[in-house]
């Protein structure tokens, strides 16, 4: 190969946060640094369906292949609701759902946010992984229950699954209209725990906690529940968050959760 047009080794990506240290388990919060998008895109934007640049993401998609190789990611094309699905039967890119589960080796469940609460799910045990999109409509639709519930049909036992809550907008930065908390209140038991007065007429949510919450009822020990990250809108600068972009479009940071081939 000429020298000149030699493709340098990609960079290997340092910035993601993890919950565990679990043999043979690839999983990670990615933070926004460490790619090469730009604009508010930038840096680690690995959601090719937005506005970013095609061969910026193909370039960051580069170096997380390298990160993590030999490791599959499998995407949905997510769309706010409570639809889990089984990765196996699904060959689609990106079919429309807010939830994945596997039992597969060697590939990797991707969910894309900027706010929403990413939950990674394991029962290391029975070697069934899950992942899910927790946005204030998924929340209210319970899609933790049907994450859980999945993840027993595929063969987990509710007792050893651990989940991890990633970084999402907090309750520090969460102000919604007081009608929308009051809907959460009257359509999640102990929700109004999560929330607080804000500016009149509106109110603050705990997302976070209510996912938690709901993780709970659906059988998840709450010590094997998990806080990972900051609040995405607090540290801009190191998460992409649309509320800190004012509400426009930004990019997305990946988390993702595989067992190693």
């Amino acid at each position: 190969m000429n020298p000149e047009t030699t493709i340098a080794a990609p960079a290997l990506i340092r910035s993601s946060l993890t919950a565990w240290a679990l043999d043979g388990v690839h999983h990670g919060f990615m933070t926004r640094r460490g790619g090469v998008s730009s604009g508010v895109y930038a840096e680690l934007n690995l959601a090719g369906w937005i506005e970013d640049d095609p061969a910026a993401v193909t370039e960051n998609w580069r170096r997380w292949d390298a990160t993590y190789p030999a490791m599959k990611p499998a995407w949905l094309n997510q769309v706010h609701g409570n639809r889990v699905i089984v990765a196996s039967d699904h060959g689609d890119a990106r079919p429309e759902a807010d939830g994945i589960v596997a039992t597969e080796r060697g590939l990797a469940l991707c969910i894309f946010t900027a706010d929403c609460v990413p939950a990674l799910l394991i029962d290391s045990e029975n070697q069934v992984i899950g992942a899910l999109h927790s946005g204030w409509r998924s929340t209210i639709a319970d899609i933790a229950s049907v994450g859980v519930r999945t993840m027993i049909e595929c063969g987990a036992r509710v007792e050893s699954i651990r989940a991890s809550l990633g970084p999402s907008i907090g309750s520090c930065c969460f102000e919604v209209d007081a009608e929308l908390a009051d809907r959460f209140a009257a359509e999640i038991s102990g929700a109004d725990r999560h929330s607080r007065p804000g500016r009149t007429g509106k109110a603050y949510l705990d997302l976070r906690a209510i996912v938690r919450d709901q993780l709970m009822s659906a059988g998840v020990d709450p010590s094997n529940i998990v806080n990972v990250g900051p609040c995405t809108k607090c540290s801009n600068d190191h998460f992409f968050s649309r509320r800190a972009n004012g509400g426009k479009l930004s990019g997305l940071q990946m988390s993702f959760i595989g067992f190693a081939p």
